[in-house]
């Protein structure tokens, strides 16, 4: 994976609100990814210390059985204030950090947060694609922007997520019965496989397993290992 560590991040909201301007252009809306799928990742951030502290996890899965195969979770001061629609900002860092100490190159990553459905069609999905160079898809529990008709309650229905006349994403029923999920874009996957891959990693839980695995090891204070034990030396 090659990461393009930033040499410096912005230090405000106008400078990042730039910054995601000249990125989004860049971001690519089709699919470019190997085949076939051997390892998916989630990815996921939380904080302690009042939010001093970023904790950000990573776990590869194998694909398309799903067993975890490889986690990383690090800690990291956070830079960044907590700003609607500036959230790449806040977590990507850790993000970086962590996926720098993998051993098993990902070939999606599933974030847990927008991709193009974003104001600025720069979410932190569509952020780290950029800065790593590999397909993503963003896999929010919530909508931040956007508007759409009422999901049927089918697994698998979806409906447009639009803005401003635009499709942004799809509001997906990943399973029938539970609340639906925001899905979009990140980078270098189209709309159709974005969705195909969220449903073919989803078991018996509302979240994708790339998305519940990441999503444990970021939450809990110890990290909870999808692996067993964390591994000596993987947990900083």
């Amino acid at each position: 994976m090659q990461i393009q560590f930033p040499e410096s991040w912005p230090t405000t909201s106008a400078e990042a609100i730039a910054l995601q301007h000249s990125l989004a252009p860049q971001i690519v809306l089709e699919d470019r990814l190997p085949d076939p799928i051997r390892f998916v990742a989630g990815v996921d951030a939380g904080f302690e210390d009042e939010g001093r502290t970023t904790r950000a996890a990573v776990v590869v899965l194998s694909f398309p059985d799903l067993t975890p195969v490889d986690e990383v979770l690090v800690r990291r001061p956070t830079t960044f204030p907590y700003v609607p629609g500036l959230l790449s900002f806040r977590e990507v860092p850790a993000v970086l950090a962590a996926l720098a100490q993998l051993q098993t190159e990902p070939d999606v990553m599933l974030c847990d947060g927008q991709g193009i459905a974003h104001p600025r069609r720069l979410g932190i999905a569509s952020h780290l694609g950029l800065l790593c160079g590999c397909p993503t898809i963003g896999v929010a529990k919530s909508r931040l922007v956007g508007t759409h008709i009422k999901v049927p309650t089918d697994k698998g229905a979806w409906v447009p997520l639009v803005d401003r006349g635009e499709q942004i994403g799809a509001v997906l029923r990943n399973r029938a019965n539970t609340k639906p999920l925001y899905i979009s874009v990140g980078h270098c996957v189209s709309l159709e496989t974005a969705i195909d891959l969220v449903l073919r990693c989803t078991t018996k839980y509302r979240l994708p397993e790339t998305t519940r695995y990441a999503d444990r090891l970021a939450s809990s204070g110890k990290g909870q290992s999808a692996l067993g034990d964390v591994q000596q030396g993987r947990l900083f």
